[in-house]
């Protein structure tokens, strides 16, 4: 049991609140590319990517590994990302530091993704039993390219509204 809930029941909750701030965070990258502030969405993303962090810590672990790191690591630029966007409104270096900390929270979450959906899924599972496979690197090489290139669109092209 996990705060009440069994295991694979909380798993899910988890998975569930994970896929919201991966689509989100895309929902408010999309928007930044666009020049737009997208209040809703942006505070959607930022809670839930917090409540993925916070949550995967519940997990029963025996040691600290990498998800661990990523959950820490996380947490650290998600908090820089709120300070930036709702007690800095985005002034000055605030605006980098928001899209940089949204950046590596959702590319974290991204990474995770690609990691579990290689470990669950029974038609990748073959494609890379051990993750070092080229299938793999290359899916997370992919990702990185493009999380990079459209982190330099919005750095360049995102402003706060007037």
């Amino acid at each position: 049991m996990i705060l009440g809930l069994s295991v694979a029941t909380f798993t899910l909750v988890h998975v569930i609140i994970s896929l919201v701030g991966i689509g989100s965070g895309i929902v408010v990258f999309l928007a930044m590319l666009a020049r737009d502030r997208v209040a809703a969405w942006t505070a959607l993303f930022l809670i839930s990517t917090i409540v993925t962090s916070v949550s995967g810590f519940f997990f029963h672990s025996t040691a600290i590994g990498p998800p661990h790191v990523f959950g820490v690591i996380s947490l650290v630029v998600l908090a820089a990302a709120v300070l930036a966007r709702y007690v800095f409104a985005l002034a000055g270096w605030w605006r980098l530091i928001f899209i940089v900390g949204a950046w590596i929270a959702l590319y974290l979450n991204c990474v995770v993704a690609v990691i579990q959906f290689f470990q669950k899924f029974s038609f990748l599972q073959p494609l890379a039993p051990t993750q070092t496979e080229p299938p793999f690197l290359i899916t997370q090489a992919v990702m990185l390219a493009i999380f990079v290139i459209v982190g330099i669109a919005a750095g360049i092209r995102f402003r706060p509204a007037a």
